[in-house]
């Protein structure tokens, strides 16, 4: 039996923004306590644009999911059927991914205000990297809790005909 207060079957519930906004504050928060506290800006400077890359990747592939999988959910012309499985799979991404991005970018925007008070050309330098990983790990939020919705299966009418072209009247 599963911790769901009795519910045998599991559940997946969306991601709320509460908890993406308290790990993007945590993590904004050790971000700013690594940075802060030693030199270790200063060992690991330049910063890499990897990590802007990497979420700007995932956040276009999420869009493009997120797109084909509502087309594909909603039946609408031309659109394949979609796996049941697969749908799954997209929601448990799109879950992981949204708090993926909301910890990439509390981390980017502490490090960001870090370097925005720091008096030194070389945190100035580490700026536009630092903007460009928020902005990507805000995008990646944003294409995440797309591809969430997208994953939702439509309410369907209880006045829509069923395959053997009678009312359906199943609740």
């Amino acid at each position: 039996m599963s911790a769901d207060h009795g519910n045998p079957h599991p559940s997946l519930r969306p991601t709320s923004a509460s908890s993406l906004v308290v790990a993007a504050l945590a993590a904004a928060a050790v971000g700013w306590l690594l940075i802060s506290t030693n030199d270790l800006f200063y060992k690991i400077s330049p910063l890499p644009w990897t990590g802007a890359g990497v979420l700007a990747v995932l956040a276009i592939a999420e869009a493009y999911l997120a797109q084909n999988t509502s087309a594909r959910i909603q039946r609408k012309p031309g659109a394949p059927p979609v796996q049941p499985l697969a749908v799954a799979r997209f929601a448990a991404l799109a879950k992981a991914s949204s708090l993926v991005g909301a910890l990439s970018g509390g981390f980017s925007a502490g490090l960001l205000v870090w370097l925005l008070l720091e008096p030194t050309d070389e945190a100035a330098n580490g700026v536009p990297v630092a903007g460009a990983t928020l902005v990507a790990a805000v995008a990646l939020i944003a294409a995440a809790l797309w591809l969430e919705r997208a994953c939702r299966v439509p309410e369907r009418d209880d006045r829509e005909d069923d395959d053997s072209g009678r009312p359906n009247t199943r609740r």
